[in-house]
């Protein structure tokens, strides 16, 4: 899968290296404030892989829960606005929430579900995402954590899709242009869930 992208973004060796980082400062930032428990909420299907390995690195009770959104229907670029296809379960009233994505793109993804959550009255909200892409953002929103500042390129791997391909690489590229558009499969997947990218 590797020959279909253009050139590495991020490096596994990076990945694993950053996300090792995040893990000890975001312990570092409860225990100060000695916090034992956290609630973290995935944004899916995307931030699926980040989350996991990030908890990994936590010293810290962990409860976790996960909201689907779409806003991409196999595009490289969003094309709707957010739709929260599935909620979360967890009471988060006076809970410490982090909340988790796989990468800030326009802001209205991270803007809506900061919202939904802030409406629970938990005890913390912190937003953590591991790509920020370099682009003029359609709100104000800026993540408490980022792993990764990347250039306005459609990337793929470690959680990130293109039509729910390409997810279980271990690193981040970009798509070779030629198949950001494969009619032999984007056609056929036309009626199915849409990928979900902000």
């Amino acid at each position: 899968m590797k020959s279909d992208l253009a050139q590495i973004v991020v490096s596994e060796d990076e990945i694993k290296h950053r996300i090792a980082e995040l893990g000890s400062q975001l312990t570092e930032l409860y225990r100060k404030k000695g916090v034992e428990e956290i609630s973290a909420i995935c944004i899916t299907n995307g931030s699926i892989m980040f989350a996991a390995d990030l908890l990994r690195h936590f010293n810290l009770h962990a409860r976790m829960d996960c909201v689907r959104v779409s806003s991409y229907k196999d595009e490289d670029r969003p094309v709707t606005e957010p739709e929260i296809i599935d909620q979360i379960r967890l009471d988060l009233t006076g809970q410490h929430v982090l909340l988790i994505d796989d990468i800030l793109d326009t802001g209205r993804t991270l803007d809506k579900v900061t919202r939904i959550l802030r409406a629970q009255k938990p005890a913390s909200l912190h937003t953590c995402v591991l790509l920020n892409k370099k682009r003029r953002k359609e709100n104000k929103v800026a993540p408490d954590f980022v792993g990764f500042t990347i250039p306005d390129h459609f990337v793929v791997g470690y959680g990130l899709d293109f039509a729910e391909r390409y997810r279980n690489l271990p690193c981040i590229g970009v798509l070779k242009p030629e198949l950001q558009n494969p009619p032999n499969w984007c056609a056929a997947r036309k009626d199915e869930q849409p990928a979900s990218r902000r």
